[in-house]
């Protein structure tokens, strides 16, 4: 660590946030390699060491003997204070270096209200903001993540976008990136070179024109860029890499344990849910897997909790033979077992059975609708008696808390919908006084979480309007209203971070002007209510004359280009088009293992699909 930023440190609130030197962090001499990448996230430290990519990414580059991975992550702003008071760039944690000195600066993109803290982090690292300005071949700035699915609003910012999966693509962008630097290429050179890496997409080799009403005319590839930018895929979870250690922080961040992924992709198609689309096809790792990579992990750690992540836990083939194999072995050690993720159509006697063998925690579901209309809408394919009868089984089992998930604001959505949320918690703490096992004086809670519903690219539902600011207050109103017990706890979104998260999540490239001219006006963190401007973001957009509302209240016809039409996540748009027409006749479509519904997936991987199990 330089020395500068040793003196400042005593300023600040959570200095280890800073000094790096965890355990499993990885160093290596400078001089012995020829790539170096620092891997930043938007965000705070405790948030961005949580995160299952980083983790991943971190080890597959530090594998390499040619390449150096460091961490980088968004100074709180206290700690910003005081870089930019004593003129210190912003810099990685393995070895102090500033972040402009690096030859890859990636940043991985997790949810759309992180882009004005990318831009910080470039102006905190005294690099030039637009793409267009950068000139040489060094830095080359990159961004992936799920927002990358439409990375149109900060095209102006980006040299090459990761779509899809990292894992392989990384490998080749630091081959090209080595090759180039070495041969004395230019940056244009190495773009060029770029656009021919599976799920590399490179932005300045398009143009964009609209037409009239402000909708997208076109996006023209430009010098033989490919029309279609296809996502990077992993065909084989067994053999694919998995870090065998992760870094341990000397403070608690958000998810503080061991993660292992245990399949990608979902089988349940939910209208709403881009994550359900945009990762599929469905890919599983075998339970010998699963199990000798969590050993691993608790070994090199020394966590006491391993998470099982995936879209949907209990949706993995072979769910039974898995949770048996791991508690095994975690029940004597004292390993916690956590199973985030569970449905309640697969909540059987034996993983019930299973879950009292490991520590007890709160259950959390999701119906996401108070209604069976508005679930069939939205595609859940859950009913309200398979929510009752789940809960049931919890509170005879001994569980006094449940945690239910719904949506605000879903299309065709009606008053008589947000009551049904009242219902049905209500039904819920019926159904836990209404058990046997049930004391007298036992206390039952149920927290009702309701999140803004924001139509996302690559669902059935990015034709949607987004239901207004005014509309949603009016039924979080109506909501606690028509809440009638003290044992219900409400919590729910803002809606000003819904409306700008909807307007970047559907976005074009004229609203990189505007976000950063948020950025010039002091919009960062923006995902944080207490540090969120929304009055500087209107401002930005009035003053770039774009109306936000464009891009949220207007309902798409199924003829218009969309922005990241030129992108292929797997999904055919044909596919979405019938499940949106689908959704307003109110009709389900069954999941992946009752029957294929041919949504194009498999064609990315060679027409392999592990969702029949």
């Amino acid at each position: 660590m330089k020395k500068e930023v040793e003196k400042i440190l005593q300023y600040v609130q959570k200095p280890a946030r800073y000094i790096g030197g965890e355990v499993n962090s990885v160093m290596k001499e400078k001089s012995k390699v020829d790539i170096r990448y620092a891997f930043c996230f938007p965000d705070t430290y405790e948030i961005g060491m949580s995160h299952l990519g980083m983790k991943i990414l971190y080890g597959l580059v530090n594998e390499r003997e040619d390449a150096w991975c460091e961490r980088v992550f968004a100074p709180d702003t206290d700690m910003e204070e005081q870089l930019r008071k004593n003129n210190i760039p912003l810099f990685a944690l393995e070895s102090g270096d500033y972040v402009k000195e690096f030859d890859l600066i990636g940043f991985t993109l997790q949810y759309e209200l992180s882009y004005t803290n990318v831009l910080n982090m470039l102006d905190l690292s005294g690099i030039e903001l637009l793409s267009s300005k950068r000139e040489s071949l060094l830095p080359i700035i990159a961004v992936g993540g799920p927002c990358c699915c439409n990375p149109e609003p900060i095209a102006d910012f980006v040299d090459i976008v990761f779509l899809g999966e990292g894992e392989e693509s990384t490998n080749n962008v630091i081959d090209l990136l080595k090759y180039c630097k070495q041969n004395g290429l230019s940056k244009h050179e190495f773009l060029l070179k770029a656009k021919e890496i599976d799920g590399i997409y490179v932005p300045s080799l398009y143009k964009d024109e609209y037409n009239d009403d402000g909708t997208l005319k076109s996006l023209t590839p430009l010098e033989d860029a490919p029309s279609k930018v296809k996502k990077s895929i992993i065909s084989d979870m067994n053999t694919v890499y998995y870090p065998d250690k992760f870094v341990v922080p000397y403070i608690n961040i958000v998810h503080d344990r061991a993660v292992e992924e245990i399949f990608r992709g979902c089988i349940r198609g939910c209208r709403f849910c881009q994550a359900g689309f945009i990762y599929r096809p469905i890919r599983e790792k075998s339970v010998e897997t699963i199990n000798s990579q969590c050993r691993a992990l608790v070994d090199s750690t020394g966590y006491d909790e391993i998470s099982l992540c995936s879209l949907s836990t209990s949706d993995h083939s072979d769910v039974n033979n898995m949770l048996n194999t791991l508690i095994d072995w975690t029940v004597g050690e004292n390993i916690n077992l956590s199973l985030p993720s569970l449905r309640v159509d697969n909540f059987s006697d034996e993983l019930v059975e299973k879950l009292n063998k490991v520590r007890r925690s709160g259950l959390t579901f999701a119906p996401e609708a108070g209604t069976q209309r508005l679930r069939d809408v939205i595609n859940k394919n859950v009913t309200e008696e398979e929510v009752i009868a789940t809960c049931s089984k919890a509170f005879e089992n001994g569980w006094t808390s449940v945690k239910l998930y719904f949506m605000m604001g879903l299309p065709t959505e009606t008053m008589e919908d947000i009551k049904g949320i009242a219902d049905l918690a209500m039904k819920v703490i019926h159904t836990f006084y209404n058990t046997s096992s049930s004391k007298k004086g036992t206390g039952v809670q149920v927290s009702v979480s309701c999140a803004s519903f924001i139509p996302k690219p690559f669902t059935p539902f990015q034709w949607e309007p987004e239901d207004s600011m005014e509309s949603l207050k009016e039924k979080q109103k109506y909501l606690l209203e028509s809440v009638g017990s003290k044992k219900i706890k409400v919590s729910y979104h803002e809606t000003p971070t819904s409306l700008l998260e909807g307007v970047l999540a559907r976005g074009d490239r004229r609203l990189g002007k505007v976000i950063l001219r948020a950025f010039e006006l002091g919009c960062k963190f923006d995902s944080w209510d207490d540090k969120f401007k929304f009055d500087m973001w209107m401002q930005a957009f009035e003053e770039n004359g774009i109306d936000p509302y464009f891009y949220t209240r207007r309902k798409r016809e199924f003829s218009e280009l969309l922005p990241w039409d030129h992108i292929d996540f797997g999904v055919s748009r044909k596919f979405l088009e019938n499940e949106n027409k689908k959704a307003h006749r109110n009709e389900t479509t069954p999941h992946c293992r009752i029957h294929c519904s041919g949504c194009g997936a498999n064609k990315l991987n060679g027409g392999k699909c592990d969702a029949r199990g």
